[in-house]
């Protein structure tokens, strides 16, 4: 169990997901599904749609990096500290297509203090189609109320 609200590390990730969701009008609004969350990890998808397609017809990378961005967040904000991006890059392997689940895996890969580095990869099937890094900074306050919450 987690100390601070009773609840166990993966019950914990999937209420602190569950909170940001019903506030994340970004990824509902591109579609975006939650598929996994876990302690420090997170995977959503997301089907490539017709708008998301640039002049050369194939994903625009700007949506690419958006999923990825969203996995981040979720898996960062996954210990209930209300977490924020710092820094994010994204290394584009191969290109998504129309209509394409784009599948993004966040894990997290150093939490220290008030900062992390998270790396997601973004799939379609087999196919790697890019490489996320992400730092975050955790600006204080939880996403799940705590025990001391309660405390009257």
């Amino acid at each position: 169990m987690s100390g601070a609200t009773g609840l166990s590390p993966e019950a914990l990730a999937r209420a602190c997901a569950d909170a940001m969701w019903r506030e994340d009008r970004a990824s509902q609004g591109l579609g975006m599904e939650i598929v996994e969350i876990g302690p420090g990890r997170a995977t959503l998808q997301m089907t490539v749609q017709p708008l998301m397609v640039n002049g050369h017809g194939i994903a625009h990378g700007g949506f690419i990096f958006t999923l990825a961005d969203s996995a981040f967040a979720f898996a960062c904000n996954s210990h209930n500290d209300r977490t924020v991006a710092a820094q994010g890059s994204i290394s584009f392997i191969r290109p998504g297509k129309l209509g394409d689940v784009l599948v993004a895996r966040a894990s997290e890969i150093s939490r220290s203090g008030r900062s992390g580095i998270y790396d997601v990869r973004v799939t379609a099937g087999d196919t790697v189609i890019a490489e996320f890094r992400g730092h975050s900074r955790s600006i204080g306050g939880t996403l799940v109320p705590t025990e001391a919450n309660h405390a009257t």
